[in-house]
């Protein structure tokens, strides 16, 4: 439609981003030279949000989305019987202490009116209910609203565990993977973006500031280069015939098809209201 009907003056680079999910495809493209080859002054993403009315357009500028990291904590200790804990040094005593631990970071070392989480997701020892295992593992999801507070979260979670692996008698190994940073959106882009939607959809149906989200989206990366901004649309928030309230990453969820008219249409006159002809 916008190459055929669109009336505008200038060029459109559409986007085809593969491997979002976890493998960073945004961060590859970029690596491949895509804003080299294809130059934008701005950028503009959208994503589907159950929860929301159907059709409508949530906005928000600065930090939108989060920093997601993942953090792999392998301890060392000393194998032995069950009943003999004395000849043995156990890491599954210490990380049990280091799963405590971490959350005194949050407690007790960032700002309470900042956001930050870290989730022990997976903890991995042993076999037998006899035999203290050699080695435990602790797999971590890190995410921070803000890129400081993302900075201390790395800080003082290498601090805390190797302190309390000395202090159990083992020892620590940390894998820290930064992922996706912090989604922040620039400011005269998502206002542009908002005078789009309120004349689309009407005012009443656009939430000019929405909150953050504590997911993460690698359409961060490209907001690091190129200034832009990153919009959701209601999915449906299980009113009327209750269809598109199933969030996302769900079995049971189910794309609202009125979206793509909306959706669409967005796009149409963002291009012509960006490139007046």
């Amino acid at each position: 439609h916008i190459a055929q009907k669109g009336h505008f003056s200038g060029t459109v680079n559409l986007i085809f981003q593969p491997a979002e999910e976890g493998l960073g495809g945004a961060k590859k493209m970029m690596e491949d030279g895509l804003f080299k080859q294809f130059p934008c002054n701005a950028i503009f993403a959208m994503h589907n949000m159950p929860g929301q009315p159907q059709g409508h357009l949530v906005l928000r500028d600065g930090s939108a989305m989060a920093s997601s990291d993942n953090v792999t904590i392998t301890l060392h200790g000393k194998g032995g019987h069950g009943a003999m804990p004395h000849m043995a040094v156990d890491p599954v005593v210490a990380g049990s202490a280091i799963v405590m631990g971490l959350q005194s970071i949050v407690a007790r070392n960032v700002d309470p009116q900042q956001m930050a989480i870290i989730t022990v997701g997976a903890f991995n020892a042993g076999v037998a209910n006899n035999v203290i295992p050699q080695t435990a593992t602790l797999r971590l999801s890190v995410r921070s609203l803000d890129r400081d507070v993302r900075i201390l979260l790395e800080k003082r979670i290498t601090e805390l565990v190797h302190a309390q692996a000395q202090s159990y008698g083992v020892t620590a190994e940390i894998d820290y993977q930064r992922g996706y940073p912090v989604l922040v959106n620039h400011l005269q882009e998502t206002d542009f973006a908002r005078a789009v939607a309120e004349e689309l959809v009407g005012p009443d149906k656009v939430v000019r500031q929405g909150r953050a989200l504590n997911g993460s989206e690698d359409f961060a990366f490209m907001l690091e280069e190129v200034p832009g901004s990153y919009l959701l649309i209601g999915n449906g928030d299980g009113t009327g015939d209750g269809h598109g309230a199933c969030m996302v990453h769900n079995p049971g969820y189910d794309f609202n098809d009125k979206n793509v008219a909306i959706g669409s249409a967005f796009w149409s006159l963002l291009v012509e209201r960006f490139l007046p002809a």
